[in-house]
């Protein structure tokens, strides 16, 4: 099974309550805020907006050892290296974890998520002060979808 995860409300625009209310589950409404932002950049393909959902230092893993991200440039390229984009369909407390569940869509960019498109994928994000602190991909069962040497959301 593959994995993702997103942020904002401003003067006029929903509140973090409103934009949870879309998402099942109980997790807190400012973390499901920026995993859904985080996600509806990355389906859209804006890599540098979804990256700006990052803290630096960050640590992501998906399928490898936890790997810290030092650098926007890092964090841009791993971002950029998921083929796969992700609708958020609910999200979950889970100690200092949010675990959120997204089906996989395509997404503009390079990589297709291909035989991916529809399946489940779950991603367990740590956010602190708005910002995705970690990102790790949670396996339910083996991959169902691509097989890539890239990270899949």
């Amino acid at each position: 099974m593959c994995l993702a995860a997103g942020v904002f409300a401003g003067c006029g625009g929903s509140s973090s309550s409103d934009k949870s209310n879309t998402v099942a589950g109980n997790a807190n409404a400012d973390a499901v805020q920026v995993i859904q932002s985080w996600a509806d950049e990355l389906r859209s393909g804006d890599i540098s907006a979804a990256s700006d959902r990052f803290s630096i230092p960050t640590v992501v893993q998906n399928g490898t050892a936890p790997l810290t991200l030092t650098t926007r440039q890092a964090i841009e390229v791993f971002n950029q290296s998921l083929p796969c984009g992700a609708r958020l369909t609910a999200a979950t407390d889970a100690g200092r974890y949010t675990v959120a569940t997204f089906v996989l869509t395509e997404r503009p960019g390079p990589g297709r998520c291909g035989s991916g498109v529809g399946d489940a994928a779950k991603t367990a994000f740590v956010i602190h002060n708005g910002h995705i602190v970690e990102w790790r991909r949670v396996v339910d069962s083996e991959p169902t979808g691509p097989t890539s040497t890239a990270p899949v959301i």
